[in-house]
């Protein structure tokens, strides 16, 4: 993982989802694969080459759990960013984890160490 970890980003706001991949590059990863909503996502989610995905649960006001739902079966793992709580998601997605927005670069990378132990990344000094 010398080049650190591949994301597939799921974000509607065009502005947070470029903030979003600007931190994940900051912390030493690459987007590999955006949508910004379900159907492109869905497409993504089976197709893309990704370690993790990170997916914001509201897009353009439809839900997201089709997307996570793919992803979940791929068997990759993935985290929601969102200002929603998780009593919007359907109940088996409840346990995956949740950064609340707005995201600070901090939680993203203790987000990424939780998932990947010993994953490369860095915080800028």
């Amino acid at each position: 993982m010398a080049d650190g970890l591949s994301v597939f980003l799921v974000e509607d706001e065009a502005l947070i989802r470029m903030m979003m991949a600007d931190m994940v590059a900051e912390l030493g990863h690459h987007v590999v694969a955006e949508a910004d909503n379900v159907r492109d996502a869905c497409a993504f989610a089976m197709t893309a080459q990704y370690d993790f995905a990170i997916l914001d649960i509201n897009l353009m006001g439809l839900y997201v759990d089709p997307v996570a739902d793919l992803i979940e079966r791929r068997g990759k793992p993935f985290l929601f960013a969102t200002g929603y709580g998780p009593e919007l998601l359907p109940s088996l997605l409840r346990r995956r984890p949740i950064l609340r927005k707005p995201i600070s670069l901090d939680q993203l990378k203790a987000m990424i160490d939780t998932l990947f132990p010993g994953a490369i990344g860095r915080l800028p000094h």
